[in-house]
This record gives structure tokens, C-alpha cells and sequence, in this order.
């Protein structure tokens, strides 16, 4: 008698003796035992290979599984195996040369070899086998419900043998308790998973900060969670069984409730920002997610709806941007709220800026909080005159009044003006009367800064001054600022590039005709274009860089003129005479370039001479003591000082040019020409014209003995000396 499978296996079990199936039995009791007492898994399989190896003396169980993924086999439970035959299982691919359990995944059908050494099945394992002494393997392939190879159970031998059908039914039976066993053990960990799941998905929900409501088909509230209670508070008990729409406020019509509805059923959720209310009554600002759960048919069997509390972050966000857009000290809007209206509007505005008159003097006389609380006034009475403005506070003591419309400004200034005239402002039981500067500005484009700019004229005219911005004389003044700026910045670039280099302008000896004498005068070369000391005299002084271009000309002018003897003449500022460090370094220049100091004139202006104090004279002295010439430039432009010309010992009065270039035509630039002449020929000074362009000038000059003429008319300024 047999027993015809499924799957094509015949087991033969009239051949298996009463006994051989009472052992099968045992076996199968004792796997069903440990099941039942729910044994770790791993354990009972190990059993299974214990109780078969017991019923095959001198063999090995072994069970392998498939591992889907990488297509490879490995040992799952083998208790007899030692480690090393372990290792040099794993990673078994199933195929016609891997074995007997190889070959039963791969077919996907028993396989028993009884010569493990020379059966072809066994190829790629024949070092295994021989190194165990593995003779033969018979293995059963552990199927799933759908008949699929998941692995093998094995019996090997120490002996060459066949299976006998006892040993055939103990694999057949032991395969398919394995399959068993691991497909329990897989729902046990699905089912272990779920648990875990649910477990987690419960303390999330109870640890939310979030609230959340579940609800039946019907909307009726099965649950909540703790954070629904502490948001809303309500307890849960109380609200089971109700619906949602017990929490409304009213701020919302049926209108948002019946859109949010259709949108809930189409899409399968919703999220906005809800209104609700709590138990106390008090509102409750929410952003609202509602879920729709369906079973297997599309029927919806729960809402889920989960909401977050933006009540207190709304409130915060109000404060914020309050603190953004309003001054925190008077409550006024602030200089950010300021620039943001000014700059949205298309149409012609007036802006109006106020500065306190000697706000620091009473905030350092009494104190900040005085202070702070003087400002509070001015704001109370500022937006108390009837003005038509805004009122802003936009600094410590400047406030701003705005009109959004082109509005004169003068009217609305005289009226501030009388009405702090008339007022005593009373803090803390002192009293002040206070007055402003103002700076205002009409029109559509750079409101702010055309009245800040206006604001800093009123300033510079002194207390309680007003001016109202005005294109043609203020944009000229910015103008110059940004002039200053960017002048700045190119000055010190070229001092360290090389970009300031000295040019060199011939002055012509009347008595011989020839030019044996020159002006070194400072150039600044950037992108390519070069700039006369017009363009950045101002700016160098302002920045403190005159003492630095005048050792760049000393420096450059040497190594240049050390190549010949002719006399040159450099301009010093009153800068240079303040740090004191000319003779020292005329010195060091003279000794480095070979240059004799008597060949050196040194340019001061005419104010630097008459104006100078008594260690700049001392300095303009030793100057003279060291061999260096002395010149006045500009002489008769200022202060004509005919006494400290003859105190300082100069050598050369240079006649300013104004009186020159119109000498011959003008009788009053002739007069004094001629007196400066006849007072340097008696002092024994000689004379230098400047700006000859002309015969005509040439002329005069030359009539009135003036030594010297330095001009277009003879020199142009050059990178180079004529001669060089």
C-alpha cells in the first residue's frame, strides 16, 4: 500500500514496520508538545534534528533555508555540525552540482545520493564530503503552502547506503513539521510586529501634543486622547458618543462647514485652520486634519481628525510682528514700518523728521528713565496736534511725521513749532520745554533718505531749524559724500598698487629762458584715467592720507630727479609739519638717491606759513638749517604775512595765480603784483608767476621783473621731465 501526494511523492508506507511508525509518531508529539508550550522555535528545530539523527545512528540532520533575496542557502539548524562545516555550508547556491540539498531546492523534489563521492549532484561539494565523511545525503525539500521550496532537511551518513522507506517517511514527515514550524513562527512574528505596532501607535497617540478625535461612521466620538482633554478641557468620558460640532464658536457659517465636507468625501482628507471652542468657553484657534478611514469596500467606517493648538502661537506671532512694526517705548509705529509704507506707495507723499534739541544733554543730566519717559510725552503730544499725519517713532530721539498725500511741509512745521512753544512737558515733576530740527521731503522716489539728508542741512544751520529738501543743493552735498567714499577707497588703493605717481611741470628762468626748475605734482591713475589733485585733495585730507601721498611724491620725485641736477620743487601740508616727520625723512630720501638737499624746494601755501604754530615754524627752520629751499605757494590768496616770510628765510614767493592770469588785462591784478614783486626784490626773494598762458600775461611778467614763469604756455605737467 502507498500514499499518492500532491505533489507526485509516493511514500511507501506499508513498507514501514508498526514499530518505525510508532517512533514517527513520538516524534511528531513531542514537536507538537513543544508548540504548544510555545518553545523558542530555533529549540524545536534543533529537536527535530536530535530525534531524527537518534532514529539514523551514525548521520547528521541538517536543516537549510533559502534565503529569497540573495539566492543562496544557509544552515539554520544543524546541533552535530561542528562550526567549521557550518561556515563551509553557508552561502550554498542551489543548483545540479550543489549537493543533495542543493539539488532538492533546485528541483524542487527529493533527492538521496548514495555515494556522496562520486555522484556527479555532488561535484561542487566533493571537498566537503570528504573532509566530514559525509558517504550519502538524502534531503527533502521544506515547501510552503503554495508548494515552493523555502530549504531542506537532510539525513547524511557516515556509510554508503540507500534510505530505506522508514528513513524516506522520517524526512518526509520531519520536512513538513519544519514547514509548519516556520510558517507559526512567521505569523507569530507578524502578529509579535502588529503588536509592537499598535503598542507604539497607542503611546504615540497618548504622548501627542497634538490633539486627536476618532470618530464612527456616523461622527459620533469613539476616543480621544490626553492632549485633547489638557487642549480643549473636556474629559473623555464626556464627550463619547457626541458629535464634533458641540465644540463650534460660531465663527464660522455653514458655508465653510459644507465645503469642507464635499472636499473631506472627494479627496479622503482635509486640513485648514478652524475656530473652536473650549469648555470655559474661551476660543480655540486649531489647524485641522481630517482623515477618512474606508474598509476592504469603500464604506467609510471612522474620521479621523487630529488639530494642533495655534492659539498661543498666533498670539506670539502677533506680538512679534507688533515688535517688528511698533517702537515698544511709546507704541508708535516703528522705522520698519515706516520704510515699508514709503516704499509701497506709486503717488507723490510728504515726509516730515523731527530730532530733539539736546536730548542727551537730559538724558545724561537725569537719567534714561527721564529720559524714556520725556519720550513718551512727545509722542503723546505729537499725535495730539491736528496735522493730518502719522505719527512715527523711527530712533532714539528723531520721530517722523507722514502724510500720504504731496503735502507743503512748512505749514505743518510752524504748527509743531507753536504748539511745544506753548507747552511745558512735565516728567516726573520736572518740566522741560523742547525744540526740533526738521527735514522734510515731498515726491515719490528716496523719501526717506532725501528727509534724513534734508534733516542732517537743518542740523548744520543749529537749533530749531528746518529744511526742506531741495535737489539742486542737497544732492550736490551727497554727491560729495559719496565722492569722499569712493575717493577713499581709491586712494589707498593706490598707494599700495602704484597707482599714485608724481608728474613733473617746468618752471621757465626768466633771465635765461630756459627750464631748469620743476613742480612735482601728485597724480592718481585708476581704470585707465588720470586724476589732477583737484579731484582727491579734499578726500585725502578728510581720511588723514596727505602725510602718506607727500612721502610717496618725496620718494617717487627723487628716484626720479637723482638722474640729473636740476632743482625741484614738493608740496607740504600743514599735516606733514604736525607729525614732524619731514627732516628725518628729506634726509633719508637725499642720502639713499644721492640727491643734494639744496637742489630740493619745499612748497608750503600761504596759510601754512602765516597760521603756523611756533613748532612748525621751528621745524620750517631746520628745514632751512638742513640746505632745503623754501617756497610760499599761492602768495596773496589769504594772509600776505610779509613778517614771517622774513622770519622763515624763504627763497621763493610764488605769486597766486588769480593776479597772474588776468595781469594784462586787469590793473588791480597788476597793482598788487607789482607791490608783492617790489617788496620780494627788496627782501631779496625770487618770484615765480604761475598759470602764464599767454604771450600777452608772459609779457607783463617780464615787465615787472618777476623771475619765474611757470605755465601751459611753457610746460604742460608730464609722467617725466622734459630732459629725462
Amino acid at each position: 500500500m502507498t500514499t499518492t501526494r500532491t505533489d507526485g511523492y509516493v511514500a511507501p508506507e506499508a513498507e514501514v514496520s508498526a514499530e518505525g511508525l510508532s517512533q514517527i509518531l513520538r516524534l511528531q508529539q513531542e514537536i507538537f508538545r513543544q508548540v504548544s508550550e510555545n518553545e523558542n522555535y530555533r529549540d524545536i528545530l534543533d529537536s527535530v534534528c536530535h530525534m531524527a539523527e537518534a532514529l539514523l545512528p551514525n548521520a547528521l540532520a541538517t536543516i537549510m533555508l533559502l534565503d529569497p533575496l540573495k539566492d543562496h542557502m544557509d544552515v539554520c539548524s544543524a546541533p552535530t555540525v561542528p562550526e567549521n562545516g557550518k561556515r563551509a555550508l553557508a552561502g550554498l547556491k542551489p543548483g545540479p552540482e550543489s549537493g543533495s540539498c542543493g539539488n532538492a531546492v533546485y528541483l524542487n523534489e527529493p533527492v538521496f545520493v548514495r555515494d556522496t563521492f562520486t555522484d556527479r549532484r555532488w561535484r561542487g561539494l566533493r571537498s566537503l564530503a570528504r573532509d566530514f565523511n559525509l558517504c550519502a545525503c538524502w534531503s527533502m525539500p521544506i515547501r510552503d503552502l503554495d508548494g515552493r521550496a523555502l530549504g531542506s532537511f537532510a539525513l547524511s551518513s557516515f556509510e554508503h547506503r540507500e534510505p530505506s522507506a522508514f528513513h524516506k517517511l522520517l524526512l518526509e514527515v520531519g520536512a513538513s513539521l519544519i514547514g509548519m514550524l516556520l510558517r507559526h513562527q512567521s505569523q507569530a512574528e507578524a502578529l509579535d510586529a502588529k503588536q509592537r505596532r499598535l503598542e507604539l501607535l497607542a503611546t504615540a497617540l497618548h504622548n501627542s501634543a497634538e490633539g486627536m478625535i476618532i470618530t464612527d461612521a456616523n461622527n459620533r466620538i469613539l476616543e480621544v486622547n490626553p492632549a485633547f482633554e489638557r487642549i480643549t478641557g473636556y474629559e473623555g468620558w464626556q464627550v463619547r458618543g457626541m458629535r464634533p460640532s458641540v465644540f463650534r464658536s460660531g465663527a464660522h457659517g455653514a458655508e465653510f462647514y459644507r465645503n469642507m465636507w464635499v472636499s473631506l468625501l472627494a479627496d479622503g482628507h482635509w486640513s485648514g485652520e478652524v475656530i473652536n471652542r473650549r469648555r470655559d468657553g474661551s476660543l480655540l484657534t486649531q489647524w485641522l486634519t481630517i482623515n477618512l478611514v474606508r474598509d476592504e469596500t469603500g464604506r467609510v467606517v471612522n474620521h479621523v481628525a487630529v488639530f494642533t493648538d495655534l492659539t498661543e502661537l498666533k498670539a506670539e506671532r502677533e506680538q512679534l510682528l507688533r515688535a517688528r512694526e511698533y517702537d515698544a517705548l511709546t507704541g508708535l509705529p516703528n522705522a520698519a514700518s515706516l520704510r515699508l509704507l514709503v516704499g509701497q506707495e506709486t503717488q507723490p507723499q510728504s515726509l516730515l523728521l523731527l530730532n530733539v534739541n539736546n536730548f542727551s544733554f537730559i538724558n545724561s543730566a537725569y537719567g534714561v528713565k527721564v529720559g524714556d519717559n520725556l519720550l513718551r510725552v512727545v509722542a503723546n503730544e505729537l499725535t495730539r496736534i491736528d496735522s493730518g499725519c502719522t505719527v512715527f517713532r523711527i530712533d532714539a530721539d528723531q520721530f517722523a511725521l507722514y502724510v500720504r498725500l504731496l503735502e507743503p511741509l512748512e505749514p505743518i512745521v510752524a504748527r509743531i513749532q507753536r504748539h511745544f512753544q506753548s507747552r511745558v512737558l512735565r516728567v516726573d515733576e520736572l518740566s522741560f520745554h523742547l525744540t526740533f530740527n526738521y527735514g522734510g521731503a515731498t515726491g515719490t522716489q528716496d523719501l526717506l533718505r532725501h528727509a534724513m539728508m534734508a534733516l542732517k542741512a537743518a542740523r548744520s544751520m543749529g537749533k530749531n531749524r528746518a529744511h526742506i529738501f531741495d535737489p539742486d543743493v542737497d544732492e550736490s552735498r551727497q554727491q560729495h559724500r559719496l565722492d569722499y567714499v569712493q575717493w577713499n577707497t581709491w586712494l589707498h588703493q593706490a598707494l599700495e598698487d602704484g597707482g599714485l605717481q608724481p608728474w613733473y611741470q617746468g618752471i621757465r628762468d626768466n633771465n635765461t629762458g630756459q627750464i631748469n626748475k620743476y613742480e612735482v605734482l601728485a597724480r592718481v591713475e585708476h581704470d585707465g584715467r588720470v586724476y589732477a589733485p583737484g579731484a582727491f585733495i579734499s578726500a585725502a585730507r578728510l581720511a588723514g592720507l596727505l602725510p602718506a601721498l607727500t612721502r610717496q611724491m618725496i620718494r617717487g620725485s627723487f628716484a626720479c630727479m637723482a638722474r640729473n641736477t636740476a632743482q625741484f620743487a614738493i608740496n607740504i601740508s600743514d599735516e606733514d609739519l604736525d607729525l614732524g616727520y619731514l627732516g628725518r625723512f628729506l634726509d633719508r630720501m637725499a642720502l639713499q638717491y644721492g640727491v643734494d638737499p639744496g637742489r630740493v624746494i619745499l612748497e608750503i601755501h600761504e596759510g601754512v606759513s602765516s597760521g603756523a604754530a611756533r613748532s612748525s615754524i621751528a621745524q620750517l627752520q631746520d628745514l632751512k638749517r638742513r640746505g632745503y629751499q623754501l617756497a610760499i605757494d599761492d602768495f596773496g590768496a589769504e594772509y600776505s604775512n610779509f613778517e614771517r616770510i622774513m622770519e622763515l628765510d624763504v627763497d621763493y614767493i610764488k605769486i597766486d595765480a588769480r593776479y597772474i592770469k588776468d595781469i594784462d588785462t586787469n590793473p588791480r591784478s597788476y597793482e598788487i603784483t607789482r607791490a608783492i614783486v617790489f617788496f620780494a626784490r627788496n627782501a631779496g626773494i625770487a618770484t615765480v608767476a604761475e598759470f602764464i598762458h599767454s604771450p600777452e600775461v608772459q609779457a607783463v611778467v617780464e615787465e615787472l621783473g618777476i623771475s619765474y614763469s611757470q605755465g601751459f604756455l611753457f610746460s604742460e605737467p608730464a609722467a617725466r621731465p622734459a630732459f629725462v
